[in-house]
């Protein structure tokens, strides 16, 4: 096992765990949108207009989106170009093409 990986590479261990690049970023970024989701939550108790709490679940969903996006970028750059030059990367373009088309809509 490597002892860090640099910044755009993550390690596949047993478990499937892997050391996030931008860890605090991704981290803010769930908390923020946890926020709008409490604030849905409270548009929704306080019997607020639909559209504006759809609208404002559509920020939710392309708050998400993005980091899905950056997630994705991660994991192609650090996961599936480790597994290519070690030789393994049949199985990483599978898996990673798997995960592409969940978000297929």
């Amino acid at each position: 096992m490597k002892s860090q990986p640099d910044s755009l590479e993550c390690e596949h261990h047993a478990d499937h765990a892997v050391v996030q690049p931008n860890k605090s970023a991704l981290l803010k970024r769930l908390s923020r949108i946890e926020g709008q989701v409490r604030g849905i939550a409270k548009m929704v108790e306080e019997d607020r207009y639909c559209v504006d709490v759809l609208t404002q679940v559509s920020a939710i969903q392309s708050a998400l989106d993005a980091l899905a996006l950056q997630l994705l970028s991660s994991h192609t750059k650090g996961c599936v170009r480790s597994a290519i030059r070690s030789g393994n990367g049949d199985a990483a373009i599978d898996e990673l093409m798997t995960i592409v088309k969940r978000f297929g809509r």
